[in-house]
């Protein structure tokens, strides 16, 4: 079985950025800087076959790269006790018509559709008792965090490892993007 997902990776650089606002937030375990992504769709535990058939039918989408950067601090679930922080993505728009790609393929694989609505982020850490209040200081305090724009040119399949330290994530195959002025029909 294979646990897998897919993502859009980041350059170093914004990876740095990022993890200069992690601070001493009590309850908070920061996420690695090898393991910051954003997923785009989740998949889950498949066999053989059916990961083979993922590898090829992500081949098959032919969409553009886009620039983006992080921007925006939030934590789920709303308004209740925070378990997640997040650092937002923008724009919105390109990285919602790759993932509605990534979904059409997947579903058309006979996998089910996802069912939570999609909100492009990139989880910064796991929080754990952490009071609402906390929170929302050090959300207050990182309101103006910002990422350096760069260039989205592939997305990846990865497959997941659970273990007792975390999760272990291995790229299985990338998918490059094309330039925006070789785009042809969009599938």
């Amino acid at each position: 079985m294979h646990r897998l997902f897919v993502s859009i990776d980041f350059p170093q650089a914004v990876k740095r950025e990022l993890a200069r606002i992690y601070s001493a937030l009590p309850g908070a375990r920061w996420v690695a800087d090898e393991q910051i992504h954003l997923t785009l769709r989740f998949i889950g535990e498949v066999d053989d076959r059916v990961f083979q058939d993922i590898r090829e039918g992500l081949a098959d989408i032919k969409s553009s790269a886009f620039a983006m950067l992080l921007a925006g601090l939030g934590f789920f679930p709303p308004c209740k006790q925070p378990h997640v922080l997040w650092a937002g993505a923008e724009p919105v728009e390109p990285i919602a018509a790759l993932r509605n790609r990534v979904e059409s393929v997947l579903v058309q694989l006979g996998l089910e559709p996802e069912g939570r609505k999609f909100s492009p982020h990139v989880t910064m850490a796991r929080l754990r008792d952490t009071p609402v209040a906390t929170v929302t200081r050090y959300l207050a305090d990182n309101a103006l965090f910002a990422s350096s724009e760069f260039e989205v040119e592939a997305f990846h399949l990865y497959s997941s490892v659970l273990t007792r330290n975390g999760a272990l994530h291995q790229i299985e195959s990338s998918y490059s993007l094309l330039p925006p002025s070789e785009q042809q029909g969009e599938c």
